[in-house]
């Protein structure tokens, strides 16, 4: 799940990034408003999370500029305010939940996974292929009716490769997408999960991931 985590401060937001990627999400940081609301145009999040008091350009204008597009993605406020009159404003504008800081990461989390629920009850059904079913909302999987034991970072890639089933991905492509635009580790670590997934799927020749060699990866699935 690709999070957008606009925030100005610069320790907050480390320490938020690193709370949701270790939950499995993947974050790209803005540290301004007109960044925040850059990116929130150009590129594809799940969900976004936006401080209020941003420099250049308010948390509140970017949602506002957001629902204006038509946007329907989700909007979780974090604010130094506390009060009911914020909390209404925040959600009168067009966003979906709202924290106030000091505010635990754990709670975040879930605050976050409860947003993409509801979006995944009212967007479009749960991916398949093949034999193989994800529920996001819950992130479980099934192959055939076999449960897959998934740590989050594998159901993420796994998420991702489904929903560009047929198609090759890059390794940079996942890399922005599965872990986020700011890993500065070993590309090969791509490698390793796909190697984990594969040993996960063998069950089922049904679907397989295949190396295209100096592309990427492609997933595919027959139903039986």
């Amino acid at each position: 799940m690709r999070v957008l985590l606009v925030e100005d401060e610069r320790p907050l937001a480390e320490a938020v990034r690193a709370g949701l990627e270790a939950d499995g999400f993947s974050v790209v940081v803005a540290g301004d408003g007109v960044d925040g609301d850059w990116l929130a145009q150009e590129e594809h999040f799940d969900v976004i999370v936006l401080d209020v008091m941003l420099p250049h350009l308010s948390g509140y204008e970017i949602c506002r500029r957001l629902r204006a597009r038509g946007s329907t993605i989700p909007v979780l406020f974090l604010t130094a305010k506390d009060g009911e009159y914020d909390e209404a404003d925040a959600l009168d504008i067009g966003g979906d939940d709202f924290m106030s800081k000091p505010f635990s990461p754990v709670v975040l989390a879930a605050r976050l996974r409860a947003l993409l629920r509801r979006a995944a009850r009212s967007a479009e059904p749960d991916p398949r292929l093949g034999p193989l079913r994800l529920e996001l909302a819950r992130r479980r999987a099934w192959l055939g009716t076999d449960e897959l034991r998934l740590t989050a970072r594998e159901m993420a890639l796994l998420h991702y490769l489904v929903h560009r089933a047929e198609h090759v991905v890059s390794k940079s492509e996942i890399l922005d997408h599965v872990w986020d635009e700011a890993f500065e580790g070993d590309a090969n670590v791509v490698e390793v999960y796909v190697g984990r997934l594969r040993r996960k799927l063998a069950a089922n020749p049904d679907v397989t991931i295949e190396t295209i060699r100096g592309l990427g990866y492609r997933i595919s699935g027959r139903t039986p």
